[in-house]
């Protein structure tokens, strides 16, 4: 399974990875970024934010695109993530500037099946695009788990790390699933819509659900 991801593909996930952890930890230091008020910064917190970013947005984000290559390989096509410079530094400068991540790094990259060089029919496209924010999805479920073992809302309340990390895993999965679905452009919710109506309302209606949830706690 994992002999299916090539070097190159490996390096565009781990440059990705750390550059969308710098925008989420970013945006948790300073919400508004430095075009708002900014708050004091101690460099502990910092550190500890963009660990949380990390391993949140690591399992979030790779997840996803794993979830797009390995539905693309299942219908027998090749797939691997290419990451985009120009977006990747776009997320950063945004989360410093405004406070706000545009959590685009790249893109999972499908060519033609082997042999015959046929395209993605439109369901195919569909359920692939939807792979990945249906896994971001279901990773809140483990997420959503650790706030319940480290005692719920007191524990949020009371600051435990448990809870806090299972609350941003839940913020940052429902993120990225509720942002990739937009239906514009490249965005995976484009080419869900274009396959199927009722798929793509249930799923971004989840989606909006579970962020606005998330952060009304």
């Amino acid at each position: 399974m994992f002999e299916r991801i090539t070097r190159r593909e490996e390096a565009d996930l781990f440059l990705a990875w750390v550059a969308i952890s710098i925008s989420f930890a970013i945006i948790k230091i300073a919400p508004y970024g430095v075009l708002g008020p900014i708050p004091r910064v101690v460099p502990l917190e910092a550190v500890i934010f963009f660990g949380i970013a990390f391993i949140t947005v690591g399992i979030g984000f790779i997840f996803h695109e794993m979830a797009h290559k390995f539905t693309a390989l299942h219908y027998g096509y090749w797939a691997e993530f290419r990451k985009n410079d120009v977006m990747l530094l776009i997320a950063v400068v945004m989360a410093a500037l405004v406070g706000f991540v545009f959590a685009a790094p790249g893109a999972t990259v499908i060519y033609s099946r082997a042999g015959d060089g046929r395209g993605l029919s439109r369901e195919e496209n569909g359920i692939i695009s939807a792979s990945g924010p249906v896994i971001n999805l279901l990773l809140c479920i483990p997420f959503a788990a650790m706030i319940l073992l480290a005692g719920g809302l007191t524990a949020l309340k009371t600051g435990s790390l448990l809870a806090v990390v299972g609350l941003a895993g839940i913020q940052i999965n429902a993120m990225l699933a509720t942002f990739n679905l937009l239906p514009f452009s490249v965005l995976d919710g484009n080419k869900v819509l274009a396959w199927s109506i009722p798929a793509f309302v249930v799923l971004i209606g989840i989606s909006a659900a579970v962020l606005f949830g998330s952060f009304s706690i």
